[in-house]
């Protein structure tokens, strides 16, 4: 058994690097798998590669360099919980080819092994930069889940436009817009249908 999973992990590490990180440069998005001291381990940290225009405008960067900047966090319970949905969307990343990446493997149901980046396309970052934002605040661990199963649900398109109304339109409208999603997605805490809908959408 031991010696199966050495060869499981020196086929994934090697798998990652000759396949995977040489994406990484050129990927609109990275998940990040790290630790913060301050918080249990692992950490997961979406970010999203900043256009060379903003870059040159926002840090005055030269032209041409580019920016990963955060654009989610979790970690915690509210990470265990998610952690199918996080391996759903990210299972669904392809190469240029259109090939599977099965980054899901570095991403096991038990303890997580793996520390380092992982490339997104762009509705699996939007996908979880807006799981990341909504489940801030939110206790009931049942809502939690509950919407990111429903946010995985969405088409590309769905999950850029509700990032986009979460973040772009100013601190009081990004706060409102938050809090209307969390209801919308996730219901009202207590609420009973809460259970029956998410076991529906666990199968």
């Amino acid at each position: 058994m031991t010696n199966q999973k050495a060869t499981t992990d020196w086929d994934l590490e090697r798998d990652f690097q000759q396949r995977i990180r040489p994406l990484l440069e050129r990927a609109s998005w990275v998940l990040r798998v790290t630790e913060y001291k301050d918080k249990p381990v692992p950490v997961f940290v979406v970010k999203e590669r900043s256009s060379p225009e903003e870059d040159q405008q926002k840090n005055g960067k030269a032209v041409g360099k580019t920016v990963l900047r955060d654009r989610g966090l979790l970690y915690g319970q509210s990470l265990r919980r998610c952690l199918p949905v996080i391996r759903t969307i990210t299972g669904s990343v392809c190469d240029d080819a259109g090939i599977p990446l099965d980054l899901q493997r570095f991403l096991g149901n038990g303890r997580i092994a793996f520390r380092g980046n992982l490339p997104m396309d762009e509705e699996a970052g939007v996908k979880l930069s807006l799981i990341f934002k909504l489940q801030e605040r939110v206790k009931e661990m049942d809502r939690v889940e509950l919407i990111a199963w429903r946010v995985a649900r969405f088409s590309r398109e769905e999950a850029a436009y509700w990032l986009t109304r979460v973040t772009q339109y100013g601190e009081a409208a990004n706060r409102w817009a938050l809090a209307g999603m969390r209801i919308m997605l996730g219901g009202q805490p207590g609420d009973p249908a809460i259970l029956h809908m998410l076991e529906k959408l666990r199968r």
